[in-house]
């Protein structure tokens, strides 16, 4: 009964690209932060510090953007904070905004969280709409929305976006007797994920020994939901995703590919799961441009060069990010300031070239960072205008502020149970009990 009660609850939703973040995206290695970040003024020699509070490797250490900054504000020093997990960070960032105290000068948060962040926490926050120097049509207009109040207050300036493509290794594919080309490879599964099980099908009957066709169930399924108009929750608010045929298709979809052990049972960003792309256990994966990053930061050195990107069979997005800047940080107008110019385009671009995080500001798409862009693992294979295409293509999707929680459950609490031996339809209901008590928590 409980469940029922919860479920028929409204909840504040928001139209937003197809986006599934859950700790699934944060999942990357450790972006270089100090463990402690407290910032002060005066600090350094005289210089103010400007904390950042971060999940997953977000690269904005690695794309050189804070040397860049402290180069052209000699006054400034950038200190991160980093969680590795988003599922840890996450609950501790909301705990600091209801007792709005322990905030950092500058916090993420991850699309999967901004609803319910922009739905009850937004008068903690800054609103970036009249900082200076910002203008909301740099953005993507539904990645503004995403972080907007009903009455018109931006509480935080968007990163990236993660449209979705499946990255593959040449050297399996070819082995397993399957086209190597990304035009022929994307061609195999076009406009349908089904055709792309059936791929998986046809990799297995010639797989090198010891790999899986994908690299877990719990990407397979985010990846399919993500290319959704609607999952979790309906336009009105209501909770859906126990009858959202949507939904239920997705799950029914992954568990055949993990009866057929087509995917490894592993959940992603573990270390157990970060130990098979080093040891090349898979041969592809459901891939926005960040997850480039998180293979280049567990692949061994003989790997680079050996991935391609192919359109996905259906254009979808998975993750992307918001910098906020509270009230009560210390050092407010700063953190405004070094907002505004790290999420310009410019900078956006620059941080593709390195980390490849895909912009939230369209002019960047014709920048030469994107659209002449390589990577260290695929090779002098032009990337950019694979995902510039997929962004395109991602339907308006409606978020709720619980997508973390239910995505997370059908993950990790349902389809991975099937790899371990249990039927669909009991994993299913596994996933759903959990699921349903943490909504009525």
């Amino acid at each position: 009964m409980r469940a029922r009660i919860r479920t028929a609850r409204k909840a504040m939703v928001v139209a937003a690209v197809a986006s599934l973040g859950a700790g699934l995206l944060a999942g990357c290695a450790d972006d270089g932060g100090n463990g402690g970040s407290d910032s002060s003024d005066g600090d350094s020699g005289g210089k103010t510090t400007i904390s950042v509070g971060l999940f997953g490797t977000m690269g904005f250490k690695e794309a050189g953007l804070y040397a860049e900054y402290e180069k052209l504000n000699p006054k400034i020093k950038i200190e991160q904070n980093v969680v590795e997990r988003n599922e840890n960070y996450y609950p501790a960032l909301l705990n600091h905004l209801t007792t709005n105290s322990g905030l950092l000068d500058v916090q993420a948060v991850e699309v999967a969280n901004i609803a319910e962040v922009t739905a009850t926490q937004a008068d903690k926050l800054e609103d970036m709409s009249k900082a200076p120097g910002v203008d909301k049509s740099k953005w993507l207009p539904w990645k503004w929305q995403q972080a907007t109040t009903k009455d018109g207050k931006t509480i935080g300036l968007g990163t990236d976006v993660g449209p979705m493509a499946i990255c593959y290794r040449t050297d399996l594919f070819k082995q397993a007797g399957l086209p190597t080309d990304p035009g022929e490879v994307g061609k195999l599964w076009a406009g349908d994920w089904a055709k792309l099980v059936d791929v998986g099908e046809r990799y297995k009957s010639k797989a090198p020994k010891g790999t899986f066709f994908m690299d877990s169930p719990g990407g397979l399924i985010n990846a399919i939901l993500g290319s959704e108009k609607e999952k979790f929750y309906d336009s009105s608010g209501e909770v859906i995703y126990k009858t959202n045929p949507a939904v239920k298709a997705a799950f029914d979809l992954t568990a055949e590919a993990a009866e057929k052990g087509l995917v490894q049972s592993q959940t992603q960003f573990q270390p157990s799961w970060n130990s098979t792309i080093a040891n090349n256990k898979f041969a592809a994966i459901a891939c926005p441009p960040w997850m480039l990053g998180t293979i280049k930061g567990n692949a061994k050195p003989d790997a680079a060069g050996k991935w391609a990107v192919a359109v996905a069979p259906k254009g979808g997005n998975w993750g992307g990010t918001f910098l906020t800047v509270p009230k009560s940080g210390k050092n407010v107008k700063e953190a405004q300031k070094f907002v505004t110019w790290l999420t310009a385009p410019e900078q956006q671009a620059k941080l593709f070239k390195v980390q490849a995080s895909f912009p939230s500001a369209p002019s960047a798409y014709t920048m030469p960072e994107v659209t002449g862009a390589t990577n260290e693992m695929t090779g002098d294979q032009k990337i950019g205008p694979i995902f510039a295409e997929a962004a395109k293509a991602a339907p308006v999707q409606v978020i709720g502020p619980k997508d973390q929680i239910i995505m997370q459950g059908l993950s990790d609490n349902g389809v991975i149970l099937v790899t371990k031996g249990k039927s669909a339809k009991d994993a299913w209901e596994s996933a759903i009990k959990t699921i349903d008590n943490k909504l009525d928590q």
